[in-house]
């Protein structure tokens, strides 16, 4: 997948263009390959805001979950969006997820008042810690190939609940996965 400035997009925020990562994505531009891509770097260095943009320009919600549901609790994203545009390869699907750690509690909420059909109901993600309840994602939503965008993973889990969360990104590539990762 290439991620570029859009020539018909709208201007980028002034903010956002300011942060060297955004800067540097809207002048070179940036190819996701095939497997993970993490993005790393010190706080404010633009990951979030990155991986944010690009999960709403594949058309994930802001506040995280698949492409199949969409809620809002407060917006709060930048309008970078709306600046890039995503292409993709003609046999790629549009299954994804977007993982944030920030308004994952609003996801569960928006599970609970939109719950599956029978069978396919979502365990109490509320009733559970933070890491609990990321591995129960892990394991109920990363079970096929798509698009995954991850904002951060880590900051839920203990070291050794990050051992799943490497074993799901392994097996996401093996079945022809992609994973876009801020760390």
């Amino acid at each position: 997948m290439r991620v570029s400035r859009d020539p018909e997009g709208s201007p980028p925020d002034p903010w956002a263009a300011e942060i060297p990562a955004v800067r540097q994505l809207l002048a070179d531009g940036l190819d996701l390959g095939p497997g993970v891509t993490f993005l790393v770097g010190e706080n404010g260095s633009g990951k979030s805001t990155l991986v944010e943009a690009i999960a709403m320009a594949y058309g994930l919600s802001p506040e995280g979950g698949s492409s199949h549901g969409h809620h809002s609790t407060r917006s709060s994203e930048s309008s970078l969006h709306d600046s890039i545009m995503l292409r993709r390869g003609l046999a790629t699907g549009r299954w994804g997820f977007f993982l944030r750690s920030e308004t994952m509690h609003g996801w569960y909420t928006f599970l609970e008042e939109n719950p599956r059909g029978p069978g396919g109901r979502d365990p109490d993600f509320h009733a559970m810690s933070h890491g609990e309840s990321f591995l129960a994602v892990l394991d109920r939503r990363f079970d096929s190939a798509g698009f995954y965008c991850l904002d951060e993973p880590e900051a839920a889990l203990s070291f050794r609940s990050t051992l799943p969360l490497i074993r799901v990104l392994h097996d996401l590539v093996a079945a022809g996965g992609q994973v876009l990762c801020a760390t």
